[in-house]
């Protein structure tokens, strides 16, 4: 899971995070690069095509490598040949090529989720799913740093000191070499096993098909939770919605505010990821300690409170030691979050459609979030960085009254007996 975690992690930020930094170099207008945010919206509707990742088979690799591995594979061999395209894509000259080739890297970094969620899920009993969450998001964050911080400074040295500002040539080799980090990713799936999972019932119409891979996943979820499923659905999609609306803008800000490839590397996926991993690991152990629901509670305040630092640092300006503390809590912050976040949608699952309903989950927590994203550009260029990071703190004070909720209900919205 540490491995496979690492190459989960690696696309996202490459196509949105990072990019957009590149892209704000580039000379991009902050509209343009929140509105290319919604390319992030293909992992908030990976559930659609989750049902076909779960049951149908792909020609020969699925004969060859099982019903997890070969969907893995396949999409790790997408990702590595579009982020080879985003590569070879200058922003600066057409923005159009850039953005079919980010949306490859998603739709497959999307797939490759689902099938690797079902993989960890199917790998180990629910007893054992918040340290194997605990493995993923320590691989994840790993991976961050390098698709943060390692595209950055092979940037900036491939760049040079001398030269200022956004050089295609230097991003080409950066994202050339993020596209070679995936092989690692590849070699794991090749020399791991494929796990254990529920036999799928042979279906001998399209429609008995359709029913066992797309409608019972979601029947079975409505069935086992009642009128819970509401409650729990809107706390999923609304969660993490204060970091994932103000991370669209975290970068632009940095360019904005005059701090170099280097600083942004060294302090926001180096301490920041750091960190993060810090708060991933006590996230996991609180939430065995004291329960998943105290911890999404704990987690959901910290997150929305660590926004108001960002605003306090746009009126500071250009300094590292403030950025470095600013960065620290607010990973700190995320990574308890996440830790707890995701061992509470696997406890949601049932095995037997564990790759649809996780993504169903997971998918329910981006959705929202990203489409409000979208905005941030048009809202900063409006008001300014200091009061569109005070927005994204209060938009996580529902969340608060929905954890509550959740937490109170969670005796009752036990799953029923054979679900």
């Amino acid at each position: 899971m540490l491995s496979l975690g690492f190459s989960a992690g690696l696309p996202l930020l490459l196509v949105l995070g990072t990019l957009s930094f590149r892209l704000r170099e580039a000379g991009i207008d902050r509209s343009t690069i929140g509105h290319l945010s919604w390319v992030g919206l293909a992992y908030g509707f990976k559930w659609v095509w989750a049902p076909l990742v779960d049951r149908m088979p792909l020609p020969l690799l699925t004969r060859w490598l099982g019903r997890r591995r070969s969907w893995l594979l396949a999409s790790q061999i997408i990702i590595m040949g579009a982020l080879l395209g985003m590569a070879w894509c200058d922003p600066s000259q057409a923005l159009e090529p850039i953005v079919w080739c980010a949306l490859a890297v998603a739709f497959a970094s999307a797939t490759q989720d689902i099938a690797l969620d079902a993989f960890r899920i199917e790998s180990a009993g629910s007893a054992q799913q918040a340290a194997l969450a605990a493995s993923y998001q320590t691989g994840y964050r790993l991976a961050m740093i390098w698709a943060g911080a390692g595209v950055l400074w092979v940037a900036a040295w491939v760049q040079g000191p001398q030269i200022s500002g956004y050089q295609h040539a230097a991003w080409s080799a950066a994202y050339t070499t993020m596209a070679l980090s995936m092989l690692g990713g590849m070699l794991t799936v090749l020399f791991s096993h494929e796990p254990v999972h529920a036999p799928m019932p042979s279906a001998r119409t399209a429609r008995e098909w359709l029913q066992g891979a797309l409608v019972d996943p979601f029947a079975d979820f409505l069935r086992r939770y009642g009128w819970h499923a509401v409650l729990i659905l809107l706390l999923i999609a609304t969660y993490r919605i204060s970091d994932v609306v103000m991370g669209i803008m975290a970068n632009p800000f940095y360019v904005d505010m005059g701090y170099t490839k280097d600083e942004v590397a060294t302090v926001t996926k180096v301490y920041g990821v750091v960190m993060t991993l810090v708060g991933a690991f006590v996230g996991g152990v609180l939430s065995m300690r004291f329960g998943v629901m105290r911890i999404l509670m704990l987690g959901a305040v910290l997150s929305a409170a660590s926004n108001v630092l960002f605003a306090w640092l746009s009126g500071v300006g250009h300094d590292v030691t403030s950025l470095v503390l600013v960065v620290s809590a607010d990973n700190l912050a995320s990574g308890i979050a996440s830790a707890a976040f995701i061992a509470y949608l696997s406890s949601l699952t049932n095995v037997s459609y564990s790759a649809t309903q996780y993504a169903l989950l997971s998918s329910m927590m981006l959705l929202l979030p990203k489409f409000i994203a979208g905005f941030s550009g048009d809202y900063v260029n409006a008001h300014g960085y200091a009061s569109f990071f005070m927005s994204t703190a209060w938009l996580g004070v529902p969340v608060l009254l929905l954890v509550a909720l959740a937490g109170m209900a969670k005796s009752y919205a036990e799953p029923k007996v054979g679900g």
